[in-house]
Order: structure tokens, then C-alpha cells, then sequence
């Protein structure tokens, strides 16, 4: 069985992406790395941090410390650090979609990607709402936002709304095909035969038996019970506020939060560094770090690169777990 072999996005090459990589490529690591990438911008934060770096054709694999295999995606200018280029959208886009293209056709086992800006890339006249959005558009299928780190996952029903539409947006079926895009993964990427998920009420109290809102009686309860009758392992609704107890957590394999904000808070208080963002249901596996471009960190030399050497070996585990075929 080959080492898992993995795209590398690096995003908005003005901000930290790019030498977050170089950082990561320093490392031991037993999976491939090919990124997609201008290779301007790969040697100037090379340069800017004095690392080495050997660029390799895509088709030679990239093992050992300091090297990474590249598919040139040409920029149309090299920003400074720290001031994107709205002129250089088409080619984060660009690097995104061959990258992923790539995966669809089993070049590679998994997708990592670095941070991007999303204001450039409008300016830059691409209407772009997500990495997330984009992914599941091009490869046409329903997905879920995950983040985790090494001690809680949590998944969103709903991810970037205004809070006054949440309630709106928890339907049955959303919410349904929602679970059952969790439970998958965590059976076929995680290797959990029977996992165990918590779903979190969406009102304080998880609706206090309806004086608090109506959802958890009309929605949420219905969908649980109906899965649970098709085998799931369905823990709630839960009150998010107690939900998140050690001990309570020892109990889930991935807590379902009603919104962002809900869930979120507490998976970066506890352990933001090595947090990832996986988007589950896609047909291959894909990890982000869980932060943003940090431009006024970029090629200084201070950006912490744990999240995105977090991102790539939990893709490269996710990638051999989906060797194995998921747990009968």
C-alpha cells in the first residue's frame, strides 16, 4: 500500500500559507505532499524565513524534509507579505479547483488547504462564499462542516448565517441528511463501527420541554427518533451548555451544533492550534486549518504552523483509514 498522497493548497499566497508549508515540509513525514502553487511564492517564503526548499515535478513524490513536488499555478503578480492582490484570485481559485480536480480523479488520496482571503478573491470578481461551498459545487454532492482536534469533533447543521435565520434554517431534512453525512464519516474516515453522536437542542435548555421554543419538540426530536430506528447512535437534544462536560464528552465520537457559534467557541478554547476544518461527504478526504490568512504575520517568520501540520496528517489518517474500508 503506497504512502497516502496528498494535494497542498497553500491560498492567499500574501498571507501565511505559503510558508506555513515550508514549515510543515521540514518535517518526517511518511505521505507525499504535491502543491499547487506559484513557485514565486513558495521561494520567497523560503527565502523570507531561510528554510530550504527543493521543488520536484508532480509526478516525483515528495518524502523528504524540504522538498515538495508543484503544479505550477501561475499568479498574476507576487503580492508583498501581507497585502493581497485582488489580480491573483483567479489563480487561489484556479489552484483550488485542479487541485481537487486531482482527487475526483484518483491522482491523489486527500486534499489539505491553507487559508485564503475572501474579500480579495470578490475584488477580484469571483463571487466566493467558501472553500467548503466551492468543493461540494464542483463535485456535486451534499457535505457537512466538521472541525475537531485531539479532543472534541464538532460538526454544524448550519454554518455561516446571520443568527435570526438558525431557527429557519432547522428542517428535517437538512437536519436528517445531515446526521447521516456524520455518521458516514465518522464510520469511513474515522474507523468508528458504531459511533456515537451528540445533537445539541438549538434553544437554551434544549427548549426546557417547549417553554423555551418549540424546535426541539417539532424538528429535532422527530429526526432523532426516526434515525435512531435506522440504527444511528443519536445522544440529545442536549443542552450545549452542559453538553461539552469532560466527562459528558468521553461518551461522543462528534457533537451536531445547531449553529456556529454554538459549537465552536469551545472546540478552539479547548485546543485551537491543532484544530482542523474537514468537510465531510466528499468523495475524497479534505482538511483546512481552522484560521485565517493572518496577514500581519506573513513572512516574518512567527506564524504558528500546528494546525496545518495538524490538517495534513489527519488527512493522510483519514486517507489509509479509507484504505481499509469502513468498519462492517
Amino acid at each position: 500500500m503506497h504512502p497516502p498522497r496528498l494535494a497542498l493548497v497553500p491560498g492567499e499566497p500574501a498571507g501565511v500559507g505559503p510558508e506555513l508549508c515550508l514549515r510543515l515540509i521540514q518535517r518526517p513525514r511518511d505521505y507525499a505532499l504535491t502543491a499547487y502553487a506559484d513557485p514565486r511564492s513558495l521561494r520567497a517564503a523560503a527565502e523570507a524565513l531561510n528554510l530550504p526548499l527543493k521543488l520536484l515535478p508532480p509526478e516525483q513524490a515528495a518524502l523528504r524534509p524540504g522538498e515538495l513536488s508543484l503544479v505550477e499555478i501561475e499568479q498574476a503578480r507576487l503580492p508583498a507579505f501581507g497585502s493581497p492582490d485582488p489580480a491573483n484570485a483567479g489563480a487561489v481559485i484556479r489552484a483550488l479547483h485542479e487541485a481537487a480536480q486531482g482527487c475526483l480523479r484518483g491522482d491523489y488520496d486527500g486534499l489539505v488547504t491553507g487559508p485564503v482571503h475572501k474579500a480579495a478573491i470578490n475584488e477580484g470578481g469571483i463571487p466566493y462564499t467558501g472553500t467548503t461551498e466551492l468543493l461540494a459545487a464542483q463535485a456535486g454532492c451534499e457535505v457537512v462542516m466538521m472541525l475537531a482536534n485531539d479532543l472534541v469533533r464538532v460538526a454544524l447543521a448550519t454554518t455561516h448565517l446571520p443568527l435570526r435565520a438558525v431557527a429557519d434554517a432547522i428542517r428535517p431534512e437538512p437536519l436528517a441528511r445531515t446526521l447521516r453525512i456524520v455518521h458516514a464519516a465518522l464510520r469511513a474516515d474515522f474507523g468508528i463501527a458504531e459511533p456515537a453522536i451528540a445533537v445539541l437542542g438549538l434553544n437554551p435548555h434544549a427548549g426546557e420541554a417547549g417553554h423555551l421554543g418549540r424546535e426541539e419538540i417539532e424538528v429535532i426530536e422527530p429526526v432523532l427518533a426516526q434515525l435512531r430506528a435506522q440504527g444511528l447512535n443519536l445522544i440529545g437534544p442536549l443542552p450545549a451548555d452542559t453538553a461539552f462536560l469532560p466527562a459528558k464528552l468521553r461518551g461522543f465520537d462528534a457533537v451536531l451544533a445547531m449553529y456556529h457559534d454554538q459549537g465552536l467557541p469551545v472546540l478552539k478554547y479547548s485546543g485551537f492550534e491543532r484544530a482542523v476544518n474537514l468537510t465531510l461527504g466528499l468523495p475524497y478526504p479534505r482538511v483546512a486549518v481552522d484560521h485565517g490568512t493572518a496577514l500581519d504575520l506573513a513572512g516574518r517568520g512567527l506564524a504558528d504552523p500546528s494546525s496545518l501540520i495538524a490538517a495534513a496528517e489527519t488527512c493522510a489518517r483519514i486517507a489509509r483509514t479509507r484504505q481499509h474500508g469502513a468498519p462492517s
